[in-house]
């Protein structure tokens, strides 16, 4: 069955045409394409085999970045023949959690949800219209939602300790984040470790965004984002944890306005607040090498936190098969990896340094043998998961279609 997946940010649209074979595991890449910096220049590119597609231009609105991918994957031939589309949306708000067929009810949910997410289910909406006015009727879309993954946390780790009519009222939880990421990170693990029952795993995904995730045997038990994807772990220019009275401190100090707080919070904090020099980590560690001091404090604390989460999840699941690293850090920083993993060998995280160095595009193992826990790099491919998640949405819609008309004769 072949997919067309739409992954829509806040500056970059990107998607991918894969072909998924229903009732099992087995995706095939068939082209991968972005547009990036969608209100400015746009740089659109599409790769496809060995060939490359490159085109810069003005962007517009996420419209005209969807409308930008259909022309180059028509240039390319592969404009049409799709079974089903599927759209990556961040936040499902309280109702949304399978992946399902995009119609107008789900629609106005998004939008809902968008006041939780305004700077990604917004975009998503966008992308899902133009879509939909590209296709019309002869493509059935799916959504597949980040927050998904955490639905069916346990009470004690998605409630918050607020009044529990104020939390009912305002639908306040933790609702968790970077869920396709962590669901194939997982995924990933279970095809390659098929031997370890139920496995205990603690997966990070480390980018500019980072969060941890505790599950047992597949299903989320604990996730550090929250109520939005401000708390957990250090990021690039998000705070992570913090006290909230913080917030109100500093709002009655300097006389911020609430939105003021969120920005300074969201965009001038993390590694970048404690640099005082870049959110990029590449650029950290070459300054901490240099002798830079706030460089070197931020990338200590940032590994700190990670620590800390990590020690706490493996209480929370009583030990741990593995610890997977993911996301733009987490794949190509050995020294961040070895850093973490340091701060963990107490429990058995023993880090082989030749395989940690190693570079690799496919799954690895970075631990030694005799390494109790393993530690694993997984490349993390959302689209693969959206894919799946398409098939198998469309497969169980068109099994109950199948039913019905068998009831009805």
């Amino acid at each position: 069955m072949r997919v067309l997946t739409i992954n829509c940010g806040s500056s970059s649209l990107k998607f991918d045409v894969l072909d998924a074979e229903p009732g099992t595991d087995r995706v095939e890449r068939i082209a991968r394409g972005s547009v990036d910096t969608l209100r400015g220049e746009a740089t659109s590119t599409l790769e496809v085999g060995e060939t490359r597609l490159r085109h810069v231009g003005p962007a517009g609105d996420e419209a005209a970045a969807f409308q930008r991918a259909v022309d180059l994957l028509e240039e390319a031939g592969l404009g049409r023949d799709f079974r089903g589309v599927g759209h990556r949306v961040v936040h499902g708000g309280v109702h949304l959690r399978e992946p399902m067929l995009i119609d107008q009810p789900v629609m106005e949910a998004i939008a809902v949800a968008s006041e939780l997410a305004p700077l990604h289910n917004q975009p998503a909406l966008r992308a899902i219209r133009a879509a939909q006015a590209h296709f019309g009727g002869d493509v059935p879309m799916v959504a597949t939602f980040d927050t998904g993954f955490y639905a069916s946390l346990p009470d004690a780790a998605s409630r918050y300790a607020l009044p529990r009519a104020l939390s009912s009222r305002l639908g306040i939880r933790r609702f968790g984040f970077h869920g396709l990421a962590h669901r194939h990170m997982v995924e990933t693990f279970r095809g390659l470790r098929p031997e370890v029952a139920g496995p205990r795993l603690i997966s990070l995904q480390l980018g500019n965004g980072c969060s941890a995730t505790a599950s047992r045997d597949g299903v989320a038990v604990d996730t550090s984002m929250g109520f939005t994807p401000l708390e957990g772990l250090i990021m690039g220019t998000r705070s992570g944890d913090l006290d909230p009275a913080i917030a109100l401190y500093v709002a009655g100090h300097d006389g911020l306005r609430p939105g003021e707080v969120e920005t300074l919070l969201n965009t001038q904090s993390g590694l970048l607040g404690i640099s005082e020099l870049s959110s990029d980590m590449r650029e950290l560690s070459d300054a901490a090498a240099s002798g830079h001091a706030q460089a070197a404090e931020a990338i200590e604390a940032f590994c700190y936190r990670a620590i800390k989460y990590v020690g706490a999840y493996l209480a929370v699941l009583g030990g741990a098969d593995a610890v997977i690293f993911g996301g733009g850090i987490g794949e190509h920083s050995p020294e961040i990896r070895e850093r973490i993993c340091a701060g963990l060998a107490w429990a058995g995280l023993h880090i082989d340094p030749a395989r940690n160095d190693q570079p690799s595009t496919e799954p690895m193992r970075i631990t030694s043998d005799s390494a109790s826990i393993e530690a694993w790099v997984v490349p993390v491919d959302e689209a693969v998961v959206i894919a799946r998640d398409v098939v198998d949405c469309l497969g169980a819609i068109e099994e109950a279609d199948q039913e019905s008309d068998g009831a009805a004769t």
